[in-house]
C-alpha cells in the first residue's frame, strides 16, 4: 500500500506576503543618495532634481531606520545614523532591480489572470511622474482594498499604488515616488485609526481633502465552497468585528483570524487554494482573485462608512466659496481648565467642531502633580486632535486659532480642506 505523502501546511500570512512575486509596478532608476556632516550632495540618475533641503528631508527619513513588518530576519542587521545612511531596512540605499516577475500558475485551482502590482516597501523609489502623466496615488494594502476604491473615489483615473505599510504610503509621497496619499482615519462603526492619527504627527504632509467611502462586505471562498464546509474566517480586526453578529446569524461555526487587510485574506486564500477557509472582503477581491462570494453585505450596520483624507506634500489654499474642514493638533500643560478654554475659542464664535480625538503624548507622557495631602499624583500628557468646520481663509478661524495658541504648548494645523459633500447612501453596494 502506497505510503501518504505529509501535509504541507500552508504559509503563515506573513511568510505568503514576503514570498508574492509581481509584474514591476514602476520604471525602477538607479538613485544615489550621500549624506555628510560637511556640505551635502547628492547625485541623481534619471530622477527629477530635489532643492537641497528637499533631500535634507529625505535623507533624515532614510535614517530613521523604520521597521518593515514583513522584512526578514536576515535583512534586519545594518543601520545608519543621522546624518549618514548605510542602509535602510537592512538594504542598501543605491536600489538595483528589483527583479520582480509576473505571477504564474501558484497551484492547480488558483490562477491570477491579470498580474497585480505588488505593495511599495521601503526600499521602492522612483523618479515623480513628469508633466502631463497620470496622478499617483497611494494606498495601504493590496488591490482589491477598500482603501484602493477610495483613492479612485477621490482622484478619479489615478494610477493607485499600493504600499504594504501606512508608514510606506507616507514616504512614498514625501520621497515623490507619489503624488498624494489616501489613507483612512476613522470608520463609523470601528472607530478612528489611530496609527494614522500618529503618522500625520510624525511626517510633514498636509491634508488636501477627504472621502468617504461606504463599506459593503462580503464572504468569499474559492469556486464550489459551501459554508457549512468553513471552519475559519480570516480578514482585518476590523472588518471581523464589523461582521461579528451577521457570521452568528449565517450558522458559521468558524473561527476568527486577523490579518493586515482585506483584500490581502482573500489572495492568501486564493493563493494556498485553502478550501475551508472564507475571506472578508469587498466583491471587487473576489473578481481580482478567482473566489465566489457566499453572502453579500454582511456588516452587522448597513451604515458603514469609512472616512479618508487625501494628504500631499503641500498644502492646498483655503477658500470661502465651498463647505471647508480645518484639522489641527495641540497639546497643554495646564490640566482640564486650560482644555475648556481652548474649545470656547471655536465655541464663542460659532465654529462647530465635528471630531476631537485625545492621544497620548509620546515625548512627554507622563505629568507629575504635587499635592500635599496625598504626594505626587501622576497624570498623562495628551495630543488633542480637532476638526472644525471652518476655512483658514475666515477671520473667525484665524481669531480661534490665534486664542488657541495662548492656551497650548504646541499648535500644528494638519490642513484646511473642502469637505466631502457627496451624497452619502447606506452600504447597499459598491
Amino acid at each position: 500500500m502506497k505510503a501518504l505523502s505529509p501535509y504541507s501546511p500552508p504559509p503563515s500570512f506573513s511568510t505568503f506576503l514576503r514570498r508574492r512575486s509581481y509584474p514591476r509596478l514602476l520604471p525602477v532608476h538607479s538613485i544615489t543618495v550621500q549624506c555628510a556632516y560637511g556640505p551635502e550632495t547628492f547625485s541623481v540618475q534619471n530622477g527629477v532634481g530635489l532643492s537641497r533641503a528637499d533631500w535634507q528631508s529625505s535623507c533624515a527619513i532614510l535614517a530613521s531606520n523604520v521597521v518593515s513588518q514583513q522584512q526578514s530576519a536576515d535583512n534586519s542587521a545594518g543601520g545608519g545614523g543621522v546624518g549618514h545612511v548605510a542602509s535602510v531596512n537592512g538594504h542598501k540605499t543605491n536600489v538595483e532591480n528589483l527583479n520582480l516577475v509576473p505571477i504564474g500558475k501558484i497551484s492547480d485551482t488558483y490562477q491570477i489572470t491579470k498580474p497585480q502590482p505588488k505593495p511599495l516597501t521601503i526600499t521602492d523609489f522612483s523618479p515623480a511622474p513628469m508633466h502631463g502623466e497620470k496622478l499617483r496615488v497611494a494606498y495601504q494594502g493590496v488591490p482589491g482594498a477598500y482603501s484602493e476604491a477610495a483613492a479612485g473615489k477621490a482622484y478619479p483615473n489615478c494610477e493607485a499604488i499600493p504600499c504594504d505599510q501606512f508608514e510606506v504610503a507616507f514616504q512614498a509621497v514625501e520621497l515623490w515616488i507619489a503624488d498624494r496619499a489616501v489613507l483612512p482615519v476613522e470608520n463609523s462603526l470601528g472607530g478612528s485609526i489611530h496609527r494614522n492619527y500618529d503618522l500625520l504627527l510624525r511626517h510633514r504632509l498636509h491634508i488636501v481633502g477627504e472621502v468617504q467611502l461606504p463599506v459593503h462586505h462580503c464572504l468569499l471562498a474559492l469556486p464550489g465552497v459551501r459554508k457549512e464546509y468553513l471552519s475559519r474566517v480570516i480578514s482585518h480586526p476590523q472588518a471581523l468585528a464589523q461582521c461579528e453578529l451577521t457570521l452568528t446569524k449565517l450558522g458559521l461555526n468558524v473561527t476568527r483570524e486577523a490579518v493586515d487587510d482585506t483584500a490581502g485574506a482573500a489572495e492568501y486564500i486564493a493563493a494556498n487554494n485553502l478550501l475551508n477557509t472564507a475571506a472578508i472582503a469587498s466583491a471587487r477581491a473576489a473578481e481580482l482573485y478567482g473566489l465566489q462570494v457566499i453572502a453579500e453585505g454582511i456588516q452587522d450596520d448597513s451604515s458603514n462608512v469609512t472616512r479618508f483624507v487625501m494628504l500631499a506634500r503641500d498644502p492646498i489654499i483655503p477658500r470661502t466659496d465651498r463647505p471647508f474642514k480645518t484639522s489641527i493638533v495641540f497639546a497643554h500643560d495646564k490640566g482640564t481648565s486650560a482644555l475648556f478654554k481652548v474649545l470656547s475659542a471655536f465655541a464663542f464664535r460659532n465654529i462647530s467642531l465635528t471630531k476631537i480625538e485625545s492621544r497620548p503624548h509620546r515625548n512627554c507622557p507622563i505629568r507629575l502633580v504635587d499635592d500635599a495631602n496625598v504626594g505626587t499624583a501622576k497624570h498623562f500628557e495628551y495630543m488633542f486632535y480637532v476638526d472644525f468646520e471652518a476655512s483658514m481663509a475666515e477671520t473667525r478661524a484665524q481669531n480661534a486659532l490665534a486664542e488657541v495658541q495662548e492656551f497650548t504648548s504646541f499648535l500644528r494645523v494638519l490642513g484646511s480642506y473642502p469637505m466631502d459633500m457627496t451624497p452619502w447612501s447606506p452600504s447597499g453596494g459598491d
